[in-house]
């Protein structure tokens, strides 16, 4: 908290967890610059609110970028990975994707209690586009610094929210501008390279910056062999059976996050289908 400006933050940086998903495939430098930012902005958006579930963020489009997906749950585990093809741009371009479309959607899947808000992707960079997420869903202005190497992922999110921080908030109309011109002056490797308490005493260390108690992040993946098997309930039999007789008898699922191996045999693939239907796991979850 910035009290002295009545401004709420979030501040994320990511190391171990990040290198774990960046290190599941050998994507192109830009790509791996937009996964790592995603991943950040994922675990920002979750330490904005109250979650119960998870948060994800997902982008598809018919361009070389055909699909970006970032999960943070509320036990603070992140999952996440990309599709492309190639020739992927040095520099990936949001807006000039071709029919792309991003979405945050926030809850739990299994119970069918889901939100989903559509991000307008008419801006180059995520940074952008989430700020103009949250100043068209919340009306509120928010201001995020997203970046990514090798080593780390980190984001900054501040929000000037109503009724926050401390009693000189109402009477510093300038407030917000002062946070605005402060945080432009944060370069990417300055975030990337600097502790978080000597990273916001070096920028507003007259806002009265109030600190809460982290909360640890890490990788995980939500995969199962329940969620696979409602996967294969929901192709239905005929595709279950034709599955086994084209690979001799056993479907292997591999999931794609964390590349654990699901094995059927004829035997299982006739207990799941014969048992009680249950919901089917989320396609992007499989």
């Amino acid at each position: 908290m910035l009290e002295r400006a009545g401004v709420r933050g979030v501040l994320v940086q990511l190391g171990p967890a990040w290198r774990e998903i960046a290190g599941r495939a050998e994507y192109p430098a830009a790509l791996h610059s937009v996964l790592g930012q995603a991943m950040a902005a994922s675990a920002l958006l979750t330490g904005n609110i109250k979650l119960d579930g998870a948060l994800s963020v997902e982008l598809k489009s018919d361009g070389a970028l055909r699909m970006l997906f970032a999960e943070c749950t509320d036990q603070g585990r992140l999952r996440g990975l990309a599709r492309w093809n190639d020739p992927l741009p040095e520099v990936l371009d949001l807006a000039a994707l071709p029919k792309a479309i991003m979405a945050i959607t926030i809850g739990h899947a299994e119970r069918g209690q889901r939100y989903q808000g559509l991000v307008d992707l008419q801006h180059p960079n995520l940074s952008s586009a989430l700020e103009n997420y949250f100043s068209q869903s919340e009306q509120l202005p928010a201001r995020i610094v997203l970046a990514a190497d090798g080593e780390h992922a980190v984001g900054l999110m501040l929000q000037k929210l109503p009724g926050e921080g401390g009693h000189h908030a109402v009477e510093d109309e300038d407030a917000w501008t002062r946070i605005q011109h402060l945080t432009a002056t944060l370069g990417d490797t300055e975030l990337l390279t600097t502790a978080p308490e000597q990273l916001l005493y070096r920028l507003y260390h007259e806002e009265s910056v109030r600190l809460f108690e982290p909360r640890p992040l890490a990788f995980g993946c939500s995969c199962s062999r329940e969620r696979v098997e409602a996967m294969l309930r929901a192709l239905g039999r005929d595709e279950v059976e034709a599955t086994l007789e084209d690979r001799d008898g056993e479907i292997e699922v591999i999931c794609e996050f964390c590349a654990q191996r699901y094995t059927f045999d004829r035997i299982d693939a006739e207990h799941l289908l014969s048992a009680s239907p249950a919901a089917s796991a989320p396609t992007t979850a499989q």
